[in-house]
């Protein structure tokens, strides 16, 4: 019985460093958008070739974070460095 505890505690114990883990290392969601409506678009309009302004198409950013709401991002960034992907354990950008 002991050692079903011991091998329970040292898997549990994984479990958590590897969320850890993955979590400091995740990116922020990612998305295309307007960036005078932020209306969310299609990911083609952000990439490179993708919608140009003198055919009326609109050329999307990428807005980092954030919500979606009726098509509307809301609470991110275009500025990716300013949107924290946090995650238990890690670390901000500010030193303290």
């Amino acid at each position: 019985m002991r050692r079903l505890r011991s091998s329970t505690v040292v898997l549990g114990g994984m479990g958590v460093l590897a969320a850890t883990i993955t979590a400091c290392g995740s990116e922020p969601d990612r998305r295309c958008v307007d960036p005078l409506t932020r209306e969310e678009l299609p990911s083609y309009r952000c990439e490179s070739g993708g919608g140009s302004d003198d055919g009326g198409t609109t050329r999307g950013a990428y807005y980092y974070g954030g919500s979606v709401r009726d098509k509307r991002v809301s609470g991110g960034s275009f500025d990716k460095t300013a949107v924290d992907s946090g995650g238990f354990g890690c670390s901000g950008t500010g030193g303290g």
